[in-house]
């Protein structure tokens, strides 16, 4: 399984801001900003951070996605 932060991404565009204003607002780096970008994993008090500046929940920035071949063939080596 892989994690996708595209519901991050529609919420941001719903409440009509930018990952700077996300930035800004719930106080993480832009690299963090970026390894979300890159679906990439974050530590969990990040993702509580931003859960609590835009008020919703973590289904709503997050899901778990199954992995491509492509994707699975990279893991296993």
């Amino acid at each position: 399984m892989a994690i996708s932060y595209n519901k991050l991404w529609k919420l941001l565009i719903d409440k009509n801001m930018k990952k700077k204003d996300l930035q800004r607002l719930s106080g993480v780096s832009s690299a963090t900003i970026s390894k979300l970008g890159r679906n990439e994993n974050v530590n969990t008090e990040i993702l509580q951070k931003i859960c609590a500046a835009l008020n919703c929940d973590i289904c709503d920035v997050m899901e778990f996605v199954p992995n491509t071949n492509k994707e699975e063939k990279q893991n296993n080596g």
